[in-house]
């Protein structure tokens, strides 16, 4: 019921309103059945935005500190996210990709539309990032759909490390679906995976018009400086 009044009520109207996001392609989003959306991930607005797009409920992963807090403070946040579609996940376990990719099974068993962000974090330099292989598991896992996103000038609007940005009108792109029946039974296989991953990957990259670099973002690296190699797990 919340997410719904966030969404139809109180911060839906308002952001149309305000910032008059557009849409495309929508009917490649299902009315109903489960499928994995796939975003780019250029800033924090990106699931306040995406989900507004379509008439359906869109869950994501959220940090668990988000659903940690204490007295009336984290009891109000821990509503807010429950209510916006967020889910909690310990993201400094070292099994974190695994808690993930089960309460995204979870819930595309149930029919569910489960958001995620391939490249893991947001983009430090408004590239696109390699995508993690967590995605291609799910959709070889649970045989649902993938179906490419793009947020373009969410970043204008709420940029990296700051709460405000400039004003601009979001747009929220959504591709053609992906089939990848054709792996069943090959989810085990890395390279397998991997091609599956750089296919979600290169329709983010037309549907967004990002550049793309071949390297994984790693959460607060300045833009230009150097890749810390293997630092980052292909599993999440």
């Amino acid at each position: 019921m919340f997410y719904w009044l966030l969404k139809w009520v109180f911060i839906g109207p308002l952001l149309k309103l305000v910032f008059r996001p557009q849409a495309e392609n929508v009917e490649a989003v299902p009315l109903r059945g489960a499928a994995i959306l796939a975003s780019n991930h250029l800033s924090y607005s990106d699931w306040l935005f995406m989900p507004l797009a379509i008439p359906r409920r869109v869950t994501f992963v959220a940090k668990a500190e988000y659903f940690e807090g204490h007295g009336l403070k984290g009891w109000l946040q821990r509503t807010f996210f429950a209510g916006a579609g967020q889910v909690p996940i310990d993201r400094s376990s070292g099994r974190a990709a695994e808690g993930a990719m089960r309460t995204g099974l979870k819930i595309l068993a149930q029919g569910e539309l489960f958001g995620i962000y391939p490249e893991g974090t947001r983009s430090p330099d408004g590239r696109l990032h390699r995508g993690r292989t967590g995605v291609a598991r799910m959709a070889l896992e649970s045989r649902v759909p993938v179906i490419p996103v793009a947020v373009v000038g969410s970043n204008i609007v709420a940029p990296p490390g700051k709460v405000f940005g400039r004003y601009a009108r979001p747009v929220v792109r959504f591709g053609r679906r992906l089939d990848f029946s054709r792996y069943e039974g090959m989810e085990s296989d890395r390279y397998i995976l991997r091609a599956i991953t750089d296919e979600i990957m290169y329709e983010i990259m037309e549907l967004s018009g990002q550049e793309y670099v071949d390297k994984y973002a790693v959460k607060g690296r300045a833009p230009g400086s150097s890749d810390p190699g293997g630092v980052t797990s292909d599993a999440a």
